[in-house]
């Protein structure tokens, strides 16, 4: 089994490109399928979960060519197979975006019910609801979500609850309603518009998305188009406390700033230098880091996706420091392994972690919980005193390319090995 072998306590330093967001390409691909013409989607991420999609589009009989490692040319006009089941995509979350494209573009779909990291219950009852309202029927059978319907008619619909997932699902389905689809109390994240802005590249009549409203009037069919994916803000943010928590000196590239403000005004706030160009943030962390409070919120808030990297750079700065969960109620498992490395972080009613800040890490064999928090214990390792084991490091290839490479690159220490002894030869190589 591969497993990261790390040794801490040097600075970060140097600059690194930011690739495609991978949450906003799993809907794009997703959504690509709506056409039955050539679509070329560029600046893909090359993770796992992009690469489990598009095996799953494949399978529908989809045209796939995967042009080269970061771009793809898809084509629904050849699907055959309104099924999406194959034992990788219950691995996933992103797969139920096959519902939302399937339905609005074949008024019927079936897909494996969605897996992906478990940090917490994500239920997809408001995707049902949505598309419920639209005039579909649902059920689950047999572990698939089925959707079917004889039309789509455009609805006011208001969501219970803040949805990324949902928002970017039934506002797919919608883009084939008949009339005009309100969707109200809507996710503004970065992804949801790069997702709204790619169906109108493609002949979508969609306007609001980044908004509390999205306004969608039905089209009869969407043409090809060539889209570029958008820079990942959670990748961004991860280097970003990177730098701070080995106090480091790190140039982000390849990234939207205003992506990235809630993230660098955090740093700022515990004491890092944070320097905004137009396509590139720097991060430098000099002196004494401070205390905080974190919570997390729908975007423009602080994202959920980066309470454990955060929480990491405030294990070691001075003084008391709470982080808020508001999202998901099971984020906070990554702590145990944490206080192995000697922080004192304590988790009260699940959703809140008081940390007191300690002068430093030390390294440990650690167990990645999921993707975001393996990376999380990642940069924890690289900051520590000592060597560090990570295992279980296929979540954090779900969501990040080349992350050795790119760490190493900003002169972390750090290897993929699958045994021991290889650990133990890279650790005397760097004695």
């Amino acid at each position: 089994m591969d497993q990261f072998v790390i040794r801490g306590g040097r600075p970060l330093t140097g600059e690194v490109a930011i690739g495609g967001a991978k949450n906003a390409a799993l809907g794009l691909l997703a959504a690509s399928i709506m056409a039955d013409e050539p679509v070329i989607i560029r600046n893909i991420p090359d993770v796992s979960d992009i690469n489990t999609l598009l095996d799953a589009i494949a399978d529908t009989g989809a045209g796939v060519d995967r042009m080269n490692r970061h771009e793809v040319c898809l084509n629904g006009a050849t699907i055959r197979s309104y099924v999406v089941d194959n034992s990788y995509i219950r691995k996933m979350r992103a797969g139920y975006y096959m519902l939302g494209a399937m339905l609005g573009k074949y008024h019927y779909a079936e897909v494996a019910l969605p897996g992906g990291c478990t940090i917490g219950s994500r239920p997809i009852d408001q995707h049902l609801k949505g598309f419920e309202a639209l005039g579909a029927r649902t059920s689950i059978r047999n572990s698939m979500v089925l959707v079917e319907a004889e039309r789509l008619r455009g609805q006011h619909i208001y969501f219970d609850s803040v949805s990324v997932g949902a928002t970017i699902n039934v506002m797919m389905a919608a883009v084939y309603a008949q009339g005009r689809t309100v969707l109200e109390n809507v996710a503004k994240e970065p992804h949801v518009v790069d997702v709204a802005n790619f169906l109108n590249s493609m002949g979508a009549r969609i306007k609001g998305a980044g908004t509390d409203v999205i306004r969608i009037d039905g089209v009869t069919r969407l043409h090809g188009t060539d889209y570029t994916v958008i820079p990942d803000q959670i990748e961004a943010g991860t280097f970003m406390t990177a730098a701070a928590v080995t106090h480091g000196d790190v140039t982000v590239r390849n990234v939207i700033p205003k992506h990235l403000e809630c993230i660098s005004s955090k740093l700022r706030e515990i004491g890092c230098r944070v320097e905004e160009y137009d396509d590139a943030v720097r991060v430098i962390a000099e002196g004494p880091l401070k205390a905080t409070r974190v919570r997390t919120l729908p975007y423009p808030g602080f994202p959920t996706d980066m309470q454990p990297q955060i929480a990491v750079v405030l294990a070691v700065a001075q003084g008391t420091s709470t982080v808020t969960e508001t999202i998901f109620e099971n984020r906070f498992k990554y702590v145990a392994e944490l206080n192995r490395m000697g922080t004192n972080i304590s988790v009260e009613g699940g959703s809140r972690a008081v940390i007191i800040g300690v002068p430093e890490l030390k390294g440990a064999s650690l167990v990645a919980p999921d993707l975001r928090a393996g990376a999380a214990l990642v940069m924890a390792a690289l900051a520590a005193n000592g060597d560090s084991i990570v295992e279980e490091i296929g979540y954090i290839q779900r969501g990040y390319e080349d992350f050795v490479d790119k760490m190493k690159q900003l002169g972390g220490v750090i290897e993929t090995v699958d045994s021991e002894e290889e650990a133990r030869k890279f650790l005397l190589k760097q004695a």
